[in-house]
């Protein structure tokens, strides 16, 4: 009976394994079956290998850059924007080199497979894609001349919602996030910081002089106006002392005497908010000085004659025929 028993698991198992073998064979070749898409043959193990390849090169690429990242940041002396442009072109180089790798695992492609391939790219490109084309190259100057790096606050001229001020956050392949005052975040083609006239506040020397216009009646005395200009000046915050605030008397105006008081900050983000300090500040110390901020205003003369006005509801009004009554009498 054992016997009987021990025949029979050994016939099962000699089954399954001819059987499970054989499943798994006609797997494999259905796996491996090609299937054609335009002039490449495909199937799902390639498929399946040029993912892997990919996912393989993303990998490498976050742990590379997460271990370099780490190394530069001991070294103090070293620009954070440096460190920024090196990973991000380690990067890049290594899914290139992913990308490439999963092409030719996938579609079993050559060189010269892939020199047409990007003949055909480049052709595309010039037709369809020359814009995504442009703010890739532009991607890359930005990254080697670095003429915007993070953190650089900029103003970038002829914006949809006018002029576009704020703090470079992120520099990509395409594009660049710049954050405004208002915690906007503004996605900047990177064609546009390369080809348009941007103003980097941050580049060299990051002080930057602000300049406040003001215009007094022609009655007023300039050393009062001058000394309360600096008085305005005193005591705000996110301005530096050197250089020091100076006043300008600009010019005799059709209205004012035209001055300019001009203040220096470190800090360029801030230019609007210090603006607006020391304008209230100049008006609460106009006032208590007594010094007049005039408006335009225009004067009519009338060489000869009499020019009729009647009070009607409480409003001016011009009568008709309104020339000299001794011109009507000798007309007469």
């Amino acid at each position: 009976m054992l016997a009987f028993v021990r025949f029979d698991l050994s016939l099962l198992f000699t089954f399954w394994q001819e059987d499970g073998l054989g499943a798994f064979k006609r797997v494999w070749s259905w796996l491996n079956h090609p299937f054609t898409i335009g002039n490449f043959s495909i199937s799902a193990t390639s498929l399946t290998l040029g993912a892997l390849t990919m996912l393989v090169a993303f990998i490498i690429s976050r742990s590379a850059c997460s271990l370099l990242r780490r190394r530069l940041e001991r070294r103090k002396n070293l620009d954070p924007g440096l460190q920024y442009t090196l990973l991000r072109l380690i990067h890049y180089f290594i899914i290139t080199i992913g990308v490439l790798l999963a092409f030719k695992l996938t579609f079993n492609a050559d060189l010269t497979t892939l020199a047409v391939l990007f003949t055909a790219l480049s052709v595309g490109i010039g037709f369809g894609l020359q814009y995504i084309a442009g703010d890739i190259a532009s991607g890359f100057i930005l990254l080697f001349e670095r003429p915007v790096r993070i953190n650089d606050f900029i103003t970038v001229a002829s914006d949809a919602r006018g002029e576009l001020q704020g703090r470079v956050q992120s520099i990509n392949l395409r594009t660049t996030s710049v954050v405004t005052n208002d915690r906007l975040a503004v996605i900047v083609p990177n064609s546009k910081l390369v080809n348009q006239t941007v103003v980097n506040w941050s580049y060299g020397d990051r002080r930057t002089g602000i300049s406040i216009p003001i215009g007094v009646a022609y009655d007023s005395d300039v050393e009062l106006v001058t000394r309360t200009l600096l008085r305005a000046a005193e005591g705000i915050k996110y301005l530096i002392d050197d250089p020091a605030p100076t006043v300008q008397f600009l010019q005799f105006g059709d209205f004012s005497l035209d001055f300019r008081l001009i203040v220096w900050t470190a800090n360029p983000r801030r230019h609007t908010l210090i603006k607006s300090e020391i304008n209230y500040r100049i008006w609460r110390l106009f006032k208590e000085a007594k010094i007049e901020i005039p408006f335009p205003q225009q004067e009519l003369r009338l060489r000869s004659g009499v020019l009729p006005i009647e009070v009607e509801g409480g409003s001016l009004k011009l009568t008709e025929g309104g020339e000299d009554e001794e011109e009507r009498k000798a007309a007469h």
